[in-house]
């Protein structure tokens, strides 16, 4: 197959209040860093998007740092449930599973399903699903998450909130379940995919869904993807991803339809954050929160959103 296009890559680890730190925020830049050269790199051997989407989201799961596969939040009866999904857009093809557990890399799942007649599976399917892959049963706890959740239990749940990043230094306040990662790419050959994982919000009811198993919280066109980040109710309520895209595949440029989907979030009073390409190879990214913990990779360089607090809803590369 020959290269029609350069490359591109856009990463995200979660969203949230202010880092705290110099220190802090260059630990996160070279966590995100790292899985941009690497995926990148990828890229200009030739994987496809999908394939791109895959490696990047299984890197971020494996970093404790952020709240998906290890280091993933405990929901109130202190177990961990997690999602993912991933969208291909050149086969218009969405697949997810949904309060999985015990399994290392949720996104392996979603993945499989790509190729299944049933593409959405729940917590007892997607467990029967690990078990038919025989993928081995991993333990995703970290000390940090379990003294977190002891922390919420002695209080009572009195704050229904989890940390976007697993080191408290990194953290000024305890935020709401906003710690998603997620991966959109697009290849040498001009394709799209995205790809996202979360351990959910933290501390909430058994059986909670987020946004991340949804088409509101990651999707993908020929012409555009999109991964969401943030409060997962307010992303469903905007169905923010498919939103962006929608707009995107109907004639908007994506800087546009970026600028109109935030704007509507921001009015609506939503705390959320999103990154996106399209089949151009424009590059965006948008918040309505303090902080977007998101990099890419525009052809040339690496960057990144981290020291991004200006009052703009979108930026742009």
């Amino acid at each position: 197959m020959k290269s029609q296009v350069q490359p591109k890559l856009i990463i995200h680890g979660g969203a949230g209040s202010s880092l705290q730190g110099k220190g802090g925020l260059e630990a996160v830049r070279r966590s995100l860093h790292i899985v941009i050269e690497q995926v990148y790199s990828l890229l200009l051997c030739g994987i496809t998007a999908s394939e791109a989407v895959i490696q990047g989201c299984q890197m971020l799961e494996d970093d404790p740092r952020f709240n998906a596969g290890t280091g993933s939040v405990l929901q109130s009866d202190g177990q961990i449930r997690m999602s993912a999904s991933l969208m291909d857009g050149a086969l218009g093809r969405f697949s997810g599973v949904i309060n999985v557990s015990r399994v290392k890399n949720p996104i392996d799942l979603a993945q499989f399903l790509q190729n299944s007649p049933d593409r959405v599976l729940s917590d007892f399917g997607s467990a029967e699903l690990a078990r038919e892959m025989q993928i081995p049963s991993y333990n995703a706890l970290t000390d940090l998450r379990l003294q977190e959740w002891i922390q919420e239990r002695q209080d009572n749940f009195k704050s229904t909130m989890a940390n976007v990043i697993a080191e408290p230094e990194l953290v000024e306040t305890s935020n709401a379940g906003r710690g998603t990662i997620g991966v959109v790419a697009l290849d040498a050959y001009g394709k799209l995919a995205a790809g996202t994982s979360t351990g959910g919000k933290g501390f909430e009811r058994i059986g909670r869904v987020s946004d991340s198993a949804m088409p509101a919280g990651n999707y993908a066109t020929k012409e555009a993807g999109v991964s969401c980040t943030g409060i997962g109710e307010d992303i469903i309520d905007e169905c923010l991803a498919a939103k962006i895209v929608v707009r995107v595949t109907d004639g908007m440029s994506l800087k546009d339809a970026m600028q109109r989907s935030f704007g509507e979030a921001y009015q609506n009073k939503r705390d959320l954050g999103a990154i996106a390409l399209d089949a151009s190879g424009a590059i965006a990214w948008g918040k309505t929160s303090e902080i977007l913990l998101a990099a890419y990779h525009n052809g040339e360089n690496i960057g990144d959103t981290l020291e991004w607090t200006d009052n703009e809803l979108v930026g742009y590369c």
